[in-house]
């Protein structure tokens, strides 16, 4: 495993060759519903629209920050898996 980002609350890891992500949170436990866990995809946007055609819950839909690009998806339990791509 490899650390991809460190920061105060929360650290990024990624096994070499991955696109699964785990997001670690060590001084306290992630949101209710937060799985920690998060897919690399090349365009987000396009991933988005081909898992809403499948019928999957978005529960953030793409958005653009400084930190990249980004959206959320649901499993039938309410469990959150975040994809990030460009």
């Amino acid at each position: 495993m490899k650390v991809q980002d460190r920061f105060p609350h929360w650290h990024t890891v990624v096994a070499k060759g991955s696109k699964v992500r785990l997001h670690l949170c060590p001084d306290s436990k992630p949101e209710k519903g937060n799985t920690g866990i998060a897919f690399a995809a090349d365009d987000a946007a396009r991933e988005e629209k081909a898992l809403r055609k499948k019928g999957v819950r978005i529960t953030v839909p793409t958005t653009k920050e400084d930190g990249g690009t980004y959206f959320m998806f649901a499993d039938p339990d309410g469990n959150e898996f975040w994809v990030f791509g460009d």
